[in-house]
C-alpha cells in the first residue's frame, strides 16, 4: 500500500511539472506578443531599407541610371534595380570571407627608384674604325706576299707585299731625271718657275710611297723594279684577297688588318627596353667561352633604325681587349642595370659633373677637354639624357607593382581598396600608365601615393564587376557594349539617342559653367587637331586637363556626382595621353577615344554633344544647270552599286563597278564656269576624279572601302551642295566603328543598313540614319 501511495505521488508531480512549464511558455507568449511582433517587422523593414534600390540601371547599357523602374531608351529593356554605392560605378564590396575566398592582396603605391634591368642578346665584332685595308695604289702584278695566310699577328710598318708597276716605275725614273738637273728653269715677270723634284715627290707620295722610300730612292740614283708596300697599323690580318702574281688595278684589296686590342658588341634590344638605353651606360656581358666570368663595356651607338622583321634596334658597346682574351664572332648574353628616376629617367649619380666624349664614351673627365682618342670637345653627361642628381624626395617616380595592372593598351585598370568602408570594398579606377621598370610601372595619372592597389584577386573583383553590368578591363562601358547601335533596333516608346538629355543628371548652375568650359576646351582640341601641328595639339590637350581638374564633384547631389568621378577619369587620362603625343596618328587615336568620353559626358549630364560633324554650308538661291546635274545623276546608280558590291563583300564585282566609274568620269566634259554652279561643279569635279582614280587602283577590298569612304563625303558634300534631279529618297548613315573608331558614312536609297564597311562581318552596323531633305533647286 506504502509503495502504491509513493508511485502515485511521483507521477503527480511530474504532470504539475509539465503543467508549469506549458503555463510559463504561455504567459511568455501572452505577455510580449507586441515586443516580439515589433522586433521581427523591424527585420524586415531593416532589410527592406537595405534591399530597396536607388539607382534602376540597364543590364545592356549601364550608363542609364534612372531613378525609378522603367525601360532602357536604347534597347527597350526592362530597368534593373541597382543599390547605390558611394563610392562610385566601379565599387564593388564583398564580405570578409568571400575576400578570403578571393584571396584579395592589397600593396601600397609608393615613390622609389626602381632598377630596370634590360637583357640582351649579340655577338663580338671588329672595331670597324680600327680595321684597315692593305690596297693597290697603282696598277700592277704582285711580285711577292710576305703574309702567307690570315692570322698573322703584324706590326705598323711591316712589309706586306712587293708589287711591279710600270706607271711606279716611270714616276721614279721622272724623279731621278729631276735629281739630274743643276737649276731650275730661268724665272721671267709673269711665269712663276716649276719645281720639277718637288712635283715629282709629291707624284710618288700619291701611288702610295712612304717619304722615307723616296728617299730611299733619291740617295740610291735608280729606279727599282718592284715597290714594296707596308701595313699602315698593326693587328691581325683578317682576310687574304690576292695570291702572288695576281694582276691588280688600283682600290683593289689585298689584305685587311684589323687591331683586336679594342672591339665592338653588337647587341639586339628591343623597341620596348629602348627607353632604359642611353649612350655611355655600362653595359655587362657574358659568353660561352669563359663561364662566370663578367666583362664590360660602354654603350657607344644605338642604331637610329628599327629592324622591322625583328623588331629590334642594334646597340654598339665599345670594349677593351688589350688582354686579347675575346674573339669576333662570339656569341655574348648582355645585362644593362638602369636605375630609373622619375618621369622614366635614367639615374646616374656617378656621371654627376662628368664630361664624356661623344664618339668614345669610354673617355670620362672631371673637367672638360678634349677626347683623347678622336680629339672631339668633350660634353656634359646631362646632355646625353642622364640624370645626376635627385635631391627632393617627390622627385622619385610613382610606381604599382606589375601585379596590380590590368593592362588594356596605352591604358589599365587597378583595384583600389576604398578606405574607411564597413565591409572591403573595391573601386575599379582606369590609370595611364608608364614604361615598365622590372616588376613595376611607373604610373603618369590616376594613382595617389598611400593607395592601396589589389596585387592578388584583381581578376576575380573585375569578373565580379562585369556580372553586376559595370565597367570593367573587358567591358570599359559595362554590360554589352555602351549604347552602340547596330542597325534597325527602334529605341523603345520612339525616344531616340539625342532626345536622352531629358533625362540627364541635375546640375547646379556653377558645374554646368565648369563642365561648360570643358566641352569649349574639347572645342580647341578639335581645331588643332585639324591643323595637324603637335605643339598646338599636346598644348590644348594639356587645357582640357587643366578645365576637367576644375569641376567640383561637391555641389553635385544625388548620382551625379558618381557618374562625373566615372568621367572625369576618363578625360583626365585623355589629356595626360594627348599632352605627351609624338605623332599625329597617335594623336587621332587619343582624339577618337576623348571624342568618345565627351559624347557620354554630353548625354548623362545634357549638353549638346560638341564633336557632331558641324553641317556644309549650302549656297543661297544656286541655280544648277541641266549639264551639271545629268553629270551627277549618271554618277549616283554607280555609286550605289558600289556601295553594295563592298556590303556583300564581292570584292570583283566593285572592282568592275570602280572601272565603269573611272571611264563614266573621264568622259565627262566640262561645263561652262560662267555660273557659280558651273565653278564649284568644275572644282568637286577635280577632287572626284582623283579619289576615283584612287578607287580604281585599289588592290583589295580593304583599300577600296578606304576610298569609297572619300567617295561617300564627296557625294554627300555633293548632294547637299547640287542636290539631285532623280526622283528618289536618299538616306544618310554613319558608322562610328570604321577604320578603328574614326567612322565613316554613305549614302543609300532606303534606310535599312547594309554597311559598306565591314559587309558581313557587322553589315547592320550604324548609329545615324536620317533621310536627306531635297534641296530646291531651278535648272535651265
Amino acid at each position: 500500500m506504502r509503495n502504491f501511495i509513493r508511485e502515485h505521488r511521483n507521477k503527480l508531480w511530474a504532470v504539475q511539472s509539465l503543467l508549469l512549464v506549458l503555463l510559463g511558455f504561455i504567459a511568455a507568449w501572452w505577455i510580449k506578443p507586441s515586443e516580439s511582433h515589433t522586433a521581427v517587422n523591424s527585420s524586415k523593414t531593416e532589410a527592406s531599407a537595405l534591399s530597396k534600390p536607388t539607382i534602376w540601371t540597364c543590364s545592356m547599357h549601364p550608363q542609364i541610371r534612372r531613378s525609378g523602374p522603367g525601360d532602357c531608351p536604347i534597347c527597350g529593356m526592362d530597368l534593373v534595380p541597382v543599390k547605390e554605392s558611394a563610392g562610385g560605378v566601379r565599387t564593388i564590396s564583398i564580405s570578409n570571407d568571400v575576400k578570403k575566398l578571393m584571396n584579395v592582396e592589397v600593396t601600397p603605391v609608393v615613390r622609389k627608384y626602381v632598377p630596370a634591368k634590360v637583357r640582351m642578346v649579340g655577338k663580338i665584332s671588329y672595331d670597324e674604325t680600327r680595321l684597315a685595308h692593305i690596297t693597290a695604289w697603282v696598277p700592277g702584278r704582285l711580285e711577292r706576299m710576305f703574309v702567307d695566310f690570315t692570322g698573322i699577328e703584324v706590326n705598323e710598318g711591316d712589309h706586306m707585299v712587293e708589287i711591279y708597276s710600270e706607271q711606279l716605275y716611270t714616276a721614279q725614273q721622272e724623279l731621278l731625271a729631276a735629281l739630274d738637273r743643276d737649276q731650275p728653269r730661268p724665272s721671267s715677270r709673269f711665269i712663276e718657275p716649276l719645281n720639277l723634284l718637288e712635283s715629282a715627290r709629291e707624284k710618288l707620295r700619291r701611288l702610295g710611297l712612304t717619304p722615307e722610300q723616296i728617299q730611299e730612292i733619291e740617295q740610291r740614283g735608280t729606279a727599282s723594279e718592284t715597290v714594296t708596300i707596308n701595313s699602315p697599323v698593326g693587328g691581325v690580318v683578317v682576310q687574304k684577297l690576292r695570291q702572288e702574281g695576281d694582276r691588280v688595278q688600283t682600290g683593289d684589296r689585298i689584305y685587311s688588318v684589323a687591331d683586336l686590342t679594342h672591339l665592338w658588341v653588337m647587341l639586339d634590344a628591343y623597341e620596348s627596353d629602348l627607353t632604359w638605353l642611353r649612350y655611355g651606360q655600362d653595359v655587362e656581358f657574358t659568353t660561352e667561352a669563359y663561364p662566370g666570368e663578367t666583362f664590360h663595356g660602354r654603350i657607344a651607338f644605338i642604331d637610329p633604325i628599327l629592324n622591322e622583321t625583328t623588331r629590334t634596334v642594334k646597340v654598339r658597346v665599345n670594349v677593351d681587349n688589350s688582354d686579347s682574351r675575346l674573339k669576333p664572332e662570339m656569341f655574348v648574353r648582355a645585362v644593362v642595370r638602369s636605375q630609373v628616376a622619375a618621369g622614366g629617367r635614367v639615374l646616374d649619380p656617378a656621371l654627376a659633373g662628368k664630361w664624356i666624349s661623344p664618339m668614345h664614351p669610354e673617355i670620362v673627365k672631371d673637367q672638360p677637354g678634349t677626347c683623347d682618342i678622336c680629339g672631339m670637345p668633350l660634353v656634359r653627361a646631362e646632355s646625353l639624357g642622364y640624370v645626376t642628381a635627385e635631391p627632393k624626395e617627390s622627385a622619385k617616380p610613382l610606381v604599382v607593382p606589375t601585379s596590380a595592372v590590368l593592362l588594356t593598351g596605352t591604358r589599365a585598370i587597378v583595384y583600389v581598396q576604398v578606405p574607411g568602408a564597413e565591409k572591403p570594398t573595391y573601386e575599379g579606377r582606369e590609370i595611364v600608365v608608364g614604361p615598365r621598370a622590372g616588376d613595376f610601372y611607373l604610373v603618369k595619372s590616376g594613382l595617389s601615393e598611400g593607395d592601396l592597389v589589389v596585387t592578388n584577386g584583381n581578376f576575380k573583383l573585375d569578373s565580379a564587376l562585369q556580372i553586376a553590368a559595370k565597367p570593367s578591363m573587358m567591358t570599359p562601358q559595362g554590360g554589352g557594349g555602351g549604347g552602340h547601335h547596330h542597325g534597325g533596333m527602334k529605341e523603345s516608346g520612339g525616344e531616340t539617342m539625342s532626345a536622352m538629355s531629358g533625362h540627364a543628371a541635375h546640375l547646379p548652375p556653377k558645374s554646368k559653367q565648369e563642365i561648360q568650359a570643358v566641352l569649349d576646351a574639347y572645342g580647341s582640341i578639335r581645331s588643332a587637331i585639324a591643323e595637324s601641328e603637335l605643339p598646338t595639339i599636346r598644348q590644348s590637350f594639356a587645357e582640357f586637363g587643366n578645365r576637367v581638374t576644375d569641376v567640383s564633384a561637391k555641389p553635385m547631389q544625388g548620382d551625379a556626382g558618381a557618374m562625373w568621378q566615372e568621367i572625369s577619369m576618363l578625360l583626365h587620362n585623355d589629356s595626360i595621353e594627348g599632352a605627351d603625343v609624338a605623332s599625329l596618328e597617335e594623336a587621332d587615336r587619343v582624339y577618337q577615344l576623348t571624342r568618345q568620353h565627351i559624347d557620354q559626358l554630353s548625354t548623362q549630364f545634357g549638353f549638346p554633344s560638341p564633336s557632331a560633324e558641324p553641317e556644309i554650308p549650302v549656297p543661297a538661291g544656286l541655280d544648277v544647270p541641266d549639264d551639271v546635274a545629268k553629270q551627277i545623276d549618271s554618277l549616283l546608280p554607280l555609286y550605289f552599286q558600289l556601295a553594295d558590291a563592298l556590303a556583300s563583300d564581292e570584292n570583283k564585282a566593285a572592282t568592275s563597278v570602280a572601272a565603269q566609274l573611272h571611264d563614266r568620269v573621264g568622259a565627262w566634259e566640262i561645263v561652262s564656269q560662267e555660273s557659280e554652279a558651273g565653278k564649284l561643279w568644275n572644282a568637286e569635279k577635280r577632287d572626284l576624279s582623283e579619289i576615283i582614280a584612287r578607287l580604281n587602283k585599289a588592290a583589295d577590298i580593304d583599300a577600296m572601302r578606304s576610298a569609297f569612304a572619300l567617295l561617300s563625303e564627296s557625294m554627300i558634300s555633293i548632294e547637299r551642295t547640287f542636290g539631285s534631279s532623280a526622283q528618289q529618297k536618299l538616306y544618310l548613315l554613319h558608322c562610328p566603328m570604321a577604320f578603328d573608331g574614326r567612322g565613316a558614312s554613305w549614302l543609300q536609297t532606303d534606310d535599312a543598313v547594309r554597311n559598306p564597311y565591314y559587309g558581313a562581318s557587322m553589315l547592320k552596323c550604324a548609329d545615324k540614319v536620317e533621310q536627306l531633305q531635297p534641296k530646291p533647286k531651278s535648272t535651265h
